[in-house]
């Protein structure tokens, strides 16, 4: 790819179809292990990047020694000092730039910088100045997943279809953001179309960006299909970040990598100008360094969109984000869920000493045991995101402004049939299943969708909080992140475990803190609650966060043998003992 300069804002031009421009890809495949991961966690892909470094970083920014100190505050910290003036917003989005050049070669998070983002921050800082407070998130960079419109760069998906996506347009979501004085720094990678095109796709991969890596240890997956997004904040590329959510693809990548992930209800945020999936389940939310920023980013990015119908069933009225601080574990019931905690004993006892920090704290536990769920559940759930895509993703390709090669899935399906790059390493097989999948004012579609629906919340959720009369439950979220293998592709050796699922499916709150690194890489603690108790679930994570007082430290280290050397080399009895 290259940059074209239109005006005053740099955009990307497509890769050359008709040349050998499109890289050999030499990272490998990996493939889905089962249909259960894919729904569970609509990850991505892998490879080279597609985008030259001097395409995706083209900031000079250098980062004076002082600022380096707050880049790893938390976001609210920051927003204070902007408002305090002791930090200006110019020398925040300076510090990151720099840190993107500096860093992101080694994991491929961030796909492009918004050319426009220092001059943003300078006027943040002159608004300043004047006395004028933009809102909370005042001078704020922020970076966006690239299925998320913004105004001044092109939402590919990652596919090289939607390369001249330009359409100069803000998600609502984006314009809330803006609103509250935040500041778009760029687009992040992430596993292609959200990791629905493929069911051997490979987690982190897109045709456009290529792989994204764990920064923990940079052979191990970044999940997805929030890749770019979980892995920029585990190094904190950004003062916030945005994800996308249909089935696992915030709370995934977040746990991975080790940072705080917030799915919210369906139906608080619009959806209106991201790229779709499912209009039952998909939404975006926050990635950040804490629970208290993803309660500011989630309240800021809330919102009523006439032209999204979710919004309009959601409250009106939520606490001030600050209110989670007030709140107390002190007799909040809460919900074990045993049956999906999985036996890897690292996870257990990771798990077992949260539960401990929170009975700690003054909550009550109530062990969960068992959950069923129909037979059917599965596939149905798989045949109503099919249908839905179909629907909606014919209706986004015919509806953008922008120049684009494809205006429907069938149209799509050619495109990449006939790129090199795109096939190189998975097929389409999602793509094909959905278009020959049940239309959604079909009976087939409407009895799937009535089935797990009832079973996510009714029979699930709902059930699960009411029957035992607890208040939120938790589980583990993941298992630590799986090897990037090019052979046998994506899996978990000791099995997929945690509740998301429900969550997604019901559309349901669904937050992760970290809690533990087992040898090296982190895991999480989810925390789930009933529809439109986000605050509720934000602030038992907030005070739970609070009590552990723990904050994982990515390495950048390429393997666990780095990291520990000597373990893989012959006894040295000068510097090895017994």
């Amino acid at each position: 790819m290259s940059r074209k300069r239109l005006g005053a804002v740099e955009r990307l031009e497509p890769i050359n179809q008709n040349v050998k421009k499109e890289d050999a890809m030499t990272k490998g495949a990996i493939q889905v292990g089962s249909l259960i991961w894919l729904l569970w966690c609509l990850a991505g892909c892998a490879a080279t990047s597609g985008l030259p470094s001097e395409t995706r970083h083209t900031s000079t920014a250098v980062a004076a020694p002082e600022v380096n100190a707050w880049l790893d505050q938390t976001a609210v910290t920051q927003a204070a000092a902007i408002q305090r003036q002791e930090l200006t917003s110019e020398a925040l989005v300076q510090g990151y730039l720099a840190r993107i050049r500096d860093l992101d070669d080694k994991i491929n998070a961030v796909l492009v910088v918004n050319p426009n983002a220092l001059q943003d921050a300078r006027a943040r800082d002159d608004a300043l100045a004047e006395g004028r407070v933009m809102g909370p998130l005042h001078g704020l960079p922020v970076l966006v997943k690239d299925n998320i419109e913004t105004r001044e760069l092109p939402t590919t998906a990652g596919s090289m279809a939607l390369v001249q996506n330009d359409t100069g347009r803000d998600a609502p979501i984006i314009a809330r953001l803006r609103a509250a004085g935040a500041i778009i720094l760029g687009k992040t990678n992430l596993s292609e179309w959200a990791n629905f095109r493929s069911e051997s796709s490979i987690s982190g991969w897109s045709a456009v960006g290529g792989l994204t890596r764990n920064p923990h240890l940079l052979n191990r997956t970044a999940c997805g299909s929030s890749s770019g997004s979980g892995a920029a904040m585990a190094v904190r590329l950004a003062s916030m970040a945005i994800g996308t959510e249909t089935n696992g693809s915030i709370i995934c990548p977040a746990a991975m990598n080790g940072v705080v992930g917030f799915k919210p209800s369906v139906g608080f945020l619009s959806r209106r100008h991201i790229v779709p999936i499912s209009h039952t389940q998909d939404t975006a939310g926050p990635m950040t360094a804490s629970v208290m920023d993803a309660a500011v980013m989630f309240q800021a990015m809330s919102g009523k969109d006439t032209e999204d119908e979710a919004t309009t069933q959601a409250p009106t009225y939520m606490p001030p984000a600050d209110s989670i601080a007030t709140g107390s574990l002190s007799g909040v019931r809460i919900g074990v869920m045993r049956y999906r905690q999985g036996d890897n004993p690292h996870v257990l006892s990771a798990f077992n000493a949260s539960l401990s920090v929170l009975e700690k704290s003054g909550a009550e536990l109530v062990e969960i045991a068992d959950f069923s769920q129909p037979d059917s559940f599965w596939p149905d759930s798989y045949k109503v995101l099919l249908s839905e895509f179909h629907h909606n993703v014919n209706a986004y390709l015919a509806s953008s402004p922008a120049n684009l090669p494809v205006r429907s899935l069938s149209a799509l399906i050619d495109f990449n049939a006939q790129s090199q790059r795109e096939m190189a390493l998975f097929d389409q097989d999602i793509f094909t299943q959905s278009l020959r999948a049940p239309a959604i004012d079909s009976d087939a579609y409407r009895d799937a969708l009535a089935l797990i629906r009832d079973t996510a919340r009714d029979k699930g959720l709902d059930a699960l909080l009411n029957d035992n009369n607890v208040d939120v439950l938790v589980a583990p979220s993941n298992s630590p992140a799986f090897l990037i293998d090019a052979i046998y592709g994506d899996h978990a050796p000791m099995g997929y475990i945690g509740i998301g699922y429900l969550a997604a499916i019901a559309g349901y709150p669904h937050l992760t803190v970290p809690v533990a690194e087992i040898k090296g890489l982190p895991v999480g603690l989810s925390v789930i609650g009933g529809q439109w108790q986000d605050m509720k679930v934000l602030m038992v994570g907030y005070q739970f966060e609070q009590a552990l007082g723990f904050t994982p430290e990515a390495q950048l280290l390429e393997s666990r043998m780095q990291a520990y050397p000597h373990w893989f080399s012959p006894l040295n009895d000068a510097q090895d003992t017994p």
